[in-house]
């Protein structure tokens, strides 16, 4: 069986935090029609009310990931996946489609101003940790063909393959991303924003239900923190 595990090392830097976990399975992916675009467009309107700062680094929910991101080693230039999200909205530019998965924790990830993000459970090689990188673990981001290990110390995900998606949530690998052909997948929403748990608890909710309505198969949601720091994701 395999495991989802926050490690020490993370806890150490981030013991308030909250990571929400949907573990889904038997979903069909190959579904599609035209209310993926529409879900992002609507969390596309949602999300403006989270960026009233004409600044944009002042809005808060661009702030508390730029503070957290300061509390480790990172990529130059690597920001949050919401803030990349955000920042798009900001500019008036859409998201587009990719597929049935990524499109709907795209459209949450918008509406409640929290990072979303998503994995493959068949493609994870024992089992999946958030801890910090030793620096050694290979990593092929989506879009490239070349190993571009963590730095020693960055938050990561990672299995006994190497890193799943770097800087935290920055940027993710080619090996376990979602595809059509994806049947069992390993959610997550994160939280370091303990005033927004409530909001957190819904975007949860959201999720699992929209890919069970859309997508067939089961979903089952786990909350992780310090008092419980793993879970079975198969």
């Amino acid at each position: 069986m395999k495991r989802f595990i926050i490690e020490d090392e993370f806890w150490n830097l981030f013991p308030s935090a909250k990571i929400g976990v949907v573990i889904c399975n038997n979903i069909d992916n190959y579904i599609r029609n035209k209310e993926y675009k529409k879900m992002i467009l609507q969390g596309e309107e949602e999300a403006l009310k989270y960026l009233k700062d004409s600044e944009f680094s002042n809005n808060q929910v661009i702030k508390v990931w730029r503070d957290a991101f300061k509390k480790f080693k990172t990529k130059k230039g690597a920001r949050s996946s919401i803030e990349a999200l955000l920042k798009r909205v900001y500019n008036g530019n859409n998201i587009g489609t990719i597929n049935p998965l990524v499109d709907i924790y795209n459209s949450i990830s918008l509406k409640y101003a929290l990072p979303c993000g998503g994995e493959d459970i068949d493609k994870f090689i024992g089992d999946i940790r958030l801890t910090k990188a030793v620096g050694n673990e290979e990593f092929i981001p989506l879009g490239a063909d070349e190993n571009t290990p963590p730095y020693e110390g960055e938050v990561v995900y990672k299995d006994d393959e190497g890193a799943i998606c770097r800087c935290w949530n920055w940027r993710e690998a080619i090996r376990t991303m979602l595809t059509e052909s994806t049947n069992n997948a390993f959610l997550c929403i994160e939280l370091v924003d303990e005033s927004r748990f409530e909001e957190f608890e819904n975007a949860l909710s959201d999720l699992a239900k929209t890919v069970q309505e859309n997508l067939g198969g089961t979903c089952k949601i786990s909350i992780l923190d310090t008092n419980n720091k793993e879970v079975l994701i198969n």
